[in-house]
């Protein structure tokens, strides 16, 4: 078995890997449930290796990502419910059916416009799929249940406000983000601070919709920031020869002060 630039190749090694004589025993362990952490892992180390910009990382993780839908396919076929090429018919049929513009007669004069027209698109496809579960269509069908939190949570305000379910402006989310911090200082029982901060949350992740602010990027910039400072911090304790432990707050606070200060300057 060689590599190969032709998809055929994948799709023979996930084959062989299967295959339950001389397959690999742990791919042939496998299933939909135990893979499926892995679809998601590998589509967030794609979007790691573009925001650090390496090139390199990023063929590699597209490699790794596209192994993913190649493994599903596999284990589908096995089960007699699809293959590989089901699964490629169906992205093709989807991006012909969702771009008229381009592959029918409808015209759009700019991205917007194309936008409009995809958007009406899925929402038929929404209708459909209530339709074919005997339910009324939503909005909020779709938004899979998978997605970290606070990108569920900008999504489902982001398809409520379509309708007109939304606050008429900034001002109206930010009170309405004081508001649920005050109900969160207000709570007395450990369920109550856990409603209150679930509340709390999803009202400044609508209020970064505001902002158009991405809240998981704004927050896995905030993580990085604040893991660069406290490496500082460890490697400042270091320096003067204390523990961290037996430093003390104030000393600590200082030293991130050092840091804040030194991002203030270079910012």
């Amino acid at each position: 078995m060689q590599p190969s630039r032709d998809i055929s190749r994948l799709l023979e090694i996930m084959a062989a890997l299967r295959n339950p004589d001389g397959g690999c025993p742990w791919d042939l362990d496998q299933d939909f449930m135990s893979i499926r952490n892995y679809t998601i892992e590998e589509a967030y180390e794609v979007a790691d290796a573009i925001e650090r910009g390496n090139f390199d990382d990023l063929r590699e993780e597209l490699g790794d990502l596209l192994l993913q839908p190649v493994f599903h396919a596999q284990m589908a076929a096995e089960d007699g419910r699809f293959d590989f090429g089901d699964v490629v018919q169906s992205i093709t049929e989807k991006l012909i059916r969702r771009h008229p513009h381009v592959f029918g007669e409808q015209a759009a004069r700019d991205a917007g416009g194309a936008k409009a027209r995809w958007d009406d698109v899925k929402e038929d496809e929404r209708a459909q799929k209530a339709a074919k579960r005997d339910a009324a269509p939503s909005v909020l069908d779709d938004v899979p249940m998978v997605l970290p939190a606070l990108a569920r949570a900008e999504k489902l305000t982001k398809r409520a406000a379509k309708v007109g379910f939304d606050w008429p402006d900034v001002a109206a989310v930010l009170a309405k983000v004081t508001e649920e911090l005050a109900e969160l200082q207000a709570a007395r029982t450990d369920k109550e601070r856990h409603e209150e901060m679930g509340d709390l949350l999803f009202a400044i992740t609508n209020l970064a919709r505001h902002l158009n602010v991405d809240p998981e990027a704004a927050l896995r910039d905030a993580n990085a920031k604040f893991t660069r400072r406290f490496h500082y911090v460890e490697d400042r304790a270091k320096q003067d020869g204390i523990e961290m432990k037996d430093a003390g707050l104030e000393r600590l606070d200082g030293y991130w002060n050092e840091i804040r200060a030194a991002d203030k300057v270079g910012g």
